[in-house]
């Protein structure tokens, strides 16, 4: 059972067409919150505001390319301009994790990855940070890290890079933000069940029995909803007294 900790609150949250991002718009929704599902897959977006309103909840879907700065200003419009305000965000839209070593590098995939892992986040919290201290009252920002953020991953630079960039961004935010009551944090996830986990997988030719327990300490991979768990706890009232704070969803993988 889902409490209405959310209620009546307006919630963004990016890269909401699968995986993380669905579960945690799905969720927010049904703790009460109005949703903006933000995503470039229009098709999978609509079909995750469809499945939210069957279930009672609302939403709304907007298109957007996060490493572009207008299109991200629009996406915060839409929210305000749909539901009146906006209360929180999760930043969660990333691409899939390069695959080469450090001196092998893509350099255009780096540039990609940076523009939408890092620069991408960094945007929503520039026009989100702008929608919460025009209004007033404070308000929750939650960035997806990585447990990559913490410990590195052989053959993703560019992934590790910009979710170390991440956990610092938030920080920042955090100390800047903190005087208007806007409370912004991370959870670092770890091997969750996702597609981009599952095409790793495929990739590298390995199954769910012998890779699981490399990197969990519970012997199975998370699922999307035990992320946004940690989400929507940071996006409520229930954790008011926290911020510039990182939570590590990875069945500690970071503690070994």
């Amino acid at each position: 059972m889902t409490f209405p900790v959310l209620e009546g609150k307006v919630a963004i949250v990016t890269g909401a067409a699968m995986g993380m991002g669905a579960a945690t718009a799905e969720l927010f929704a049904e703790a009460g919150a109005r949703v903006l599902a933000a995503d470039m897959n229009e098709e999978r977006g609509r079909d995750v505001v469809r499945r939210i309103e069957a279930a009672g909840g609302t939403a709304a879907f907007h298109g957007v390319d996060i490493s572009d700065s207008a299109q991200v200003e629009g996406m915060v419009r839409t929210a305000v301009d749909t539901f009146g305000r906006l209360d929180t965000a999760v930043n969660n839209a990333a691409l899939t994790p390069d695959d080469r070593l450090t001196a092998e590098f893509d350099e255009d995939y780096w540039d990609r990855l940076m523009s939408v892992d890092l620069k991408g986040t960094a945007l929503c919290l520039k026009h989100e940070l702008r929608q919460l201290v025009a209004q007033g009252g404070g308000g929750s920002i939650v960035n997806i890290s990585s447990v990559s953020g913490f410990r590195p991953q052989p053959a993703n630079p560019a992934y590790v890079a910009a979710k170390h960039g991440v956990n610092g961004l938030t920080k920042t935010a955090a100390l800047e933000y903190g005087p208007q009551q806007i409370r912004v944090n991370a959870v670092a996830p770890g091997a969750i069940d996702t597609p981009m986990l599952r095409g790793a997988l495929e990739q590298f030719g390995f199954t769910e029995e012998e890779y699981a327990p490399q990197l969990s300490l519970l012997g199975r991979f998370g699922q999307p909803r035990e992320v946004a768990q940690a989400s929507l706890w940071l996006a409520s009232d229930q954790s008011s007294y926290v911020t510039g704070s990182v939570i590590h969803v990875d069945a500690g993988y970071t503690s070994r």
